[in-house]
């Protein structure tokens, strides 16, 4: 090998010669994230390398584990952003050269990765690369030539999908569609290949391919894209710009259509959705992480105690993610009705094509049944899933304690119920945890993880760890009643209690909030969980709740009438038999209308702007006290759990981040106010009110 100059740094790109190829190392852990120094670095080593005499081919490769994840998205809204020479510079740069450019993609190439890759002259992958363009997930239209070139490499229709869904191909796909140009030879090092296949294409004279040369393929009916956008996606507001992005590169010249792409990236950059959906990519990312030194457990078997909704969805869950389960019941006739459920939900998903009969074979054969608990002995996690009892619960954990073999960790699956008091029931409260799971289980992505006093780290740190393996967002979370999603939905059920008596619908109130953005509205929410759970739950507590309050009777009469819901065919609304749909029912504009005369109450026109700010104040209000006390170990977590567990927008980032958007001050303003008008509900929370004080633009520690 004869190098020359090599190991010369260029910010964080590696100037290297190969004999005559010049090779540029993205070196920007821990993806090789595109900011300024990375682009400073490719231009100047660009232009070293065409002013080379002896160099004849350039190759850009990725340092450590990938080519390129893309921008640094934690510049964005930042001077770094915009600071010269911007990506679209470096593409050019890469396309006058008259020295081959090629791009070697290992591990994955993403967003403005592929993008540089797009530019260049050639591009070789590995087999299993995978390559992509996913800014709609981050409510962003690529920004560096990707809907320009990406068309005229695969064609309208394949590139509008890309984009559109946001989800990579590896490379021997990128291969078909003619995005990549080779894939590296198995046995065969990426860069060795690269560099035979740069200099069999490095002969002088030789015009190389350009994407921005060729010639758009094919057309598709943009307005029918437009039209199957789901308005309610979290990225609408971007798949549509991508759709009018891709017909840009169908009309205009490739100069005007990447002028058209920079404007629509940066409105949308600009935008509350687009920050709002970075806020939650790095919320997510960060929710999982727990501070200081643990040992993970290797889990491999795991017992459900429990074959009830709750239970079976579990039991996918893991057996899904490829672990052995057993589904454990006291009664053979509970048991068959959770493996009926289990086999239903395959059946379905097997209907829909997401799953083929082998691989639902496969996943149902990993649940095995028993009636038995001494079967649970050689597991090495096991939850119970039982009735919401609390000595039900400690009577289960103190068997389990005494079956499961040493090690082996008790996982609780209550939704509010004290973990301490459980794990006091047994002679490991170090192994003892909560994990949260949330209906469907198989589907839902939330996990509230919920450590006791005595929770040891390592117990912590595995069940984060094998929720992740199970795809869940895992957010650790304190005990205290409720935890944080329960927590925070008393008051905002409270809040729709309260607008019901006062004048307001329960039509109009979940119409209101789904016309915020929540996937469902907190009344037919209710309905679908089961108003009677909620009301245990309120009898429970009744003795602690201060007499001077305001309390609604409206859900307790509903209850009283024995109307619980969807599964009793009544509750806030009527349910036919066989459908879910919510039906307007008279009976309930009694109750209500008798409870607000009972209270003193003169009902009054309620606007819906009302109820959003009520309903949504009351979730900031009440997390920020969760934040205050410790509860998570971040604000962004609060965050996690309400997008992922309870359906607020993920538009909008989540409570607090909302807040936040809307600036502290004004949040806090506007609980004072409520706290004026409607009593010591509203009194705001010492955080919220310290953070002003502070003159803080967020609920984090200065």
């Amino acid at each position: 090998m004869n190098e020359k100059n090599a190991n010369t740094s260029l910010t964080a790109v590696r100037y290297e010669t190969q004999g005559d190829v010049a090779v540029l190392y993205l070196d920007n852990p821990p993806v090789n994230g595109l900011g300024d120094t990375v682009r400073a670095g490719l231009h100047d080593g660009i232009r070293r390398a065409t002013g080379d005499a002896d160099v004849s081919a350039v190759v850009i490769i990725g340092s450590g584990r990938a080519f390129s994840g893309g921008a640094d998205i934690r510049q964005f809204n930042t001077p770094a952003a915009s600071a010269r020479p911007m990506l679209r510079e470096v593409a050019q740069a890469i396309e006058a050269s008259n020295k081959p450019v090629i791009a070697a993609i290992h591990g994955f190439a993403l967003g403005g990765g592929l993008e540089l890759a797009l530019a260049c002259h050639y591009r070789v992958a590995t087999p299993d690369a995978k390559v992509g363009l996913p800014e709609v997930n981050l409510g962003l239209v690529p920004g560096g030539g990707g809907t320009q070139r990406l068309p005229r490499l695969v064609g309208v229709a394949r590139a509008l999908a890309m984009m559109q869904s946001g989800k990579p191909i590896v490379g021997t796909a990128a291969l078909e569609a003619g995005l990549v140009d080779a894939v590296a030879s198995e046995g065969e090092g990426l860069l060795d290949f690269t560099l035979r296949y740069a200099r069999a294409r490095s002969v002088r004279g030789t015009a190389h391919p350009l994407a921005a040369h060729r010639t758009v393929q094919g057309s598709i009916d943009f307005d029918d894209a437009r039209a199957r956008v789901n308005p309610k996606a979290r990225n609408a507001l971007a798949q549509r710009a991508v759709i009018d992005c891709v017909q840009a590169s169908t009309q205009l010249s490739f100069d005007e259509g990447l002028t058209a792409e920079r404007r629509y990236f940066d409105e949308l950059v600009g935008g509350e959705t687009s920050k709002a959906l970075r806020h939650l990519f790095f919320a997510e990312r960060e929710a999982p992480r727990t501070e200081g030194s643990v040992q993970v457990a290797h889990v491999t078997r795991v017992g459900i105690v429990g074959a009830g909704t709750m239970g079976s969805g579990i039991a996918m869950a893991f057996a899904n993610a490829g672990f052995d389960v057993i589904l454990y019941e006291r009664e053979q006739a509970a048991l068959d009705r959770g493996l009926a459920a289990i086999s239903k939900n395959y059946e379905v998903t097997q209907a829909k094509g997401k799953l083929d009969a082998q691989q639902v074979q496969q996943r149902r054969a990993r649940i095995t049944s028993s009636l038995n608990m001494s079967d649970l002995a050689q597991v090495d996690l096991v939850i119970e899933a039982v009735f919401e009892d609390m000595a039900v619960k400690q009577a289960v954990l103190a068997q389990l304690d005494k079956v499961c073999k040493p090690g082996a960790i008790l996982a609780t699956n209550t939704s509010r119920l004290d973990i301490n008091q459980i794990a006091a029931a047994t002679a490991r409260p170090g192994q003892v945890i909560g994990m949260h799971f949330f209906s469907p289980a198989n589907v839902m992505k939330l996990l509230e993880v919920v450590r006791g006093d005595h929770t040891s780290q390592d117990t912590i740190a595995t069940c984060m760890a094998v929720a992740q393996q199970i795809g869940k967002i895992p957010v650790l979370v304190g005990v205290c009643e409720g935890f944080v999603g329960n927590r925070m939905l008393t008051g905002y059920w409270r809040e729709a209690g309260f607008l019901l008596e006062e004048g307001a619908t329960p039509r109009q109130i979940d119409d209101a909030m789904m016309a915020f953005g929540m996937a469902m509205g907190p009344l037919t929410m209710a309905d679908l969980a089961g108003l009677d759970i909620n009301w245990a739950t309120r009898k429970r507590l009744a003795p602690t709740r201060p007499a001077h309050l305001r309390y609604s009777k409206v859900a307790d009469r509903i209850c009283e009438q024995g109307r619980f819901g969807q599964k009793t065919g009544a509750g806030y609304y009527r349910y036919e038999k066989g459908r879910r749909e919510p039906l307007h029912d008279p009976v309930v504009d009694q109750i209500i209308e008798a409870c607000a005369v009972e209270a003193g109450i003169t009902r009054r026109a309620i606007s819906d702007e009302e109820i959003v700010s009520r309903c949504v104040l009351a979730l900031v209000n009440e997390g920020a006290r969760i934040i205050d006390e410790g509860i998570v170990q971040r604000a962004s977590d609060v965050d996690v759990v309400y997008v992922h567990g309870y359906g607020f927008p993920a538009a909008r980032g989540g409570p607090m981040f909302y807040a936040q958007s809307m600036g502290l001050d004004s949040t806090l303003a506007r609980i004072e106010a409520l706290r004026e008008q409607h009593g010591e509900h509203w009194t705001p929370a010492p955080l919220l009110v310290r953070r002003v004080a502070e003159s803080a633009r967020s609920f984090t520690a200065l």
